[in-house]
């Protein structure tokens, strides 16, 4: 990956871990395992019942939404990933290359996502009950989360990971061991994306939170950073070697991980917010 921390910078029970169960683990994996307190226990929290709790939407469906996400964003390693697990938790009635091959419902929604990604400000509401879009919003945010740092951190999908990595992920329904993430308190917010968005953006960590703050919002930022963070946000698909390395001149692995995930975390509850605030006038 283009940080380095992210392949050998884990905790030793994380290192333990990922020895054990693999000798070459997903990227994926690798990223969520690496300080688990920053971003990625609010983010599972957010992910486990969006993706497999009770919801209008059957798993397959969702899966078929992720990937969809993931079209949009240009992210091969998630557009693979989750046409897989389309096929895996849709039993097979849910082709990933066919979208008359899901009932109406899921093509309104996807349509409507479409929109609260790209245009957060054009959004109109679909003709379906309330707690269906909710749900469907907060699929959509995690994959707006996701896709931009696969496409940031420059995930790859190796020999033999899109057949396993799906199943463990299906089977296990996202969840990973809890020791694996303890780390630091628990957010103060009973709902995770407010513990997300608290995790990220106010609790302390390597970097000031005020520039955590810019990174999501754009204004204020130093150069390289401007370009760099409004890349992630914006075109996470054009991040290349060369953006990471430039950053490294500056700043420390630490510091580029942490803007990295606020760009990514705030253009994702950019649109979020906006669909609530939609949804809820």
């Amino acid at each position: 990956m283009r940080l380095s921390i992210l392949d050998n910078g884990h905790r030793l029970r994380a290192k333990l871990f990922l020895s054990i169960t693999s000798k070459q683990s997903p990227d994926i994996v690798k990223m969520l395992l690496y300080r688990p307190g920053f971003l990625t226990r609010p983010l599972l929290d957010l992910t486990v019942p969006a993706m497999r709790g009770p919801s209008y939407w059957t798993a397959g469906e969702r899966e078929f939404l992720a990937m969809s996400t993931a079209l949009l964003h240009e992210c091969p390693f998630c557009v693979d990933s989750h046409a897989e697990l389309t096929r895996i938790a849709g039993n097979g009635e849910i082709d990933p290359a066919r979208a008359e091959s899901v009932r109406p419902e899921v093509r309104t929604i996807r349509a409507f996502l479409e929109t609260v990604t790209l245009h957060p400000d054009q959004i109109v509401l679909p003709d379906l009950p309330p707690s269906a879009i909710r749900e469907a919003l907060r699929v959509n945010l995690v994959w707006n989360v996701v896709n931009r740092l696969a496409n940031a951190f420059g995930f790859v999908l190796r020999g033999g990971q899109l057949e396993s990595g799906t199943r463990a992920l299906h089977r296990f329904g996202y969840r990973f061991p809890g020791f694996l993430l303890a780390d630091g308190p628990a957010g103060p917010h009973e709902d995770p994306v407010e513990n997300m968005r608290y995790s990220v953006f106010t609790a302390p960590a390597v970097t000031d939170p005020a520039l955590r703050g810019a990174a999501a919002s754009g204004d204020g930022l130093p150069a390289p950073l401007q370009p760099f963070a409004a890349k992630v946000r914006d075109a996470s698909y054009r991040l290349t070697d060369a953006d990471f390395a430039e950053l490294a001149t500056k700043y420390r692995e630490d510091e580029v991980y942490e803007i990295t995930v606020a760009a990514a975390v705030g253009a994702a509850l950019r649109s979020y917010d906006a669909g609530l605030r939609k949804l809820d006038a």
